[in-house]
């Protein structure tokens, strides 16, 4: 059973939790032993369950998942933690890799990366998406300065991926369409609705093109 990666979700979404936690025990060698709902939580989870990976959301209420991932390493909880989000911004990413995460993974990733970022890290790597390792290596050829963004430009920073979802949505296409265009799963496409909805703190389509049009998303 040593071979077994035991892993904590955190994350204040009940859909987002299942459909991860679908992900992984469809591979024999996971096993997902605890869920939490926000960061503080997620502390005590870890505490009680010992996994051997902790996937974590940032943005939760009552603490955020990087501030969950800081108080474990200053308590000498090192276990191995990797940050889920939907922002692929400099500054997250950097606050991440500071509060000492081993990885950072954007939501909607492919099966296919999410399981090579769990393998990578629970073997002692670091894992960061690609877009991410991007930002990593200019932030570094910057000298290591850290733009600061305005929450409302932050929250506005949509990946190449929900801007392909974007278009597709305001085009008139629905989920299953979505996949079939971007030949991914059903679920895949209403996950990266759902984000980019929430990003954009938009609840219908006229309410998403309106936010499109004004901040000149396409």
């Amino acid at each position: 059973m040593s071979d077994i990666i035991r892993v904590v979700l955190a994350d204040d979404h009940v859909f987002v939790r299942d459909g991860v936690k679908s992900l992984l025990e469809s591979e024999e060698n996971i096993v997902v032993v605890g869920e939490a709902t926000d960061g503080l939580e997620a502390l005590t989870v870890v505490e009680e369950t010992k996994p051997d990976l902790l996937i974590i959301d940032i943005r939760m209420p009552n603490m955020t998942g990087i501030e969950a991932v800081d108080k474990l390493r200053k308590s000498g909880n090192f276990v191995k933690a990797i940050v889920l989000s939907m922002h692929d911004s400099e500054e997250y990413v950097l606050k991440a890799i500071q509060a000492g995460a081993d990885g950072y993974l954007l939501k909607g990733s492919s099966k296919e990366e999410f399981l090579k970022a769990l393998h990578t890290v629970s073997n002692g790597g670091k894992y960061f998406t690609g877009d991410i390792s991007s930002i990593l290596i200019n932030q570094l050829s910057n000298g290591g300065a850290v733009e600061q963004k305005s929450p409302m430009a932050e929250e506005l920073t949509i990946t190449k991926r929900e801007k392909e979802i974007l278009k597709l949505l305001l085009s008139g296409k629905g989920n299953k369409e979505i996949a079939e265009t971007l030949e991914i799963s059903k679920r895949t496409a209403e996950v990266h609705r759902f984000n980019l909805m929430k990003k954009l703190k938009v609840k219908n389509l006229m309410e998403l093109s309106n936010k499109a049009t004004e901040y000149s998303l396409l």
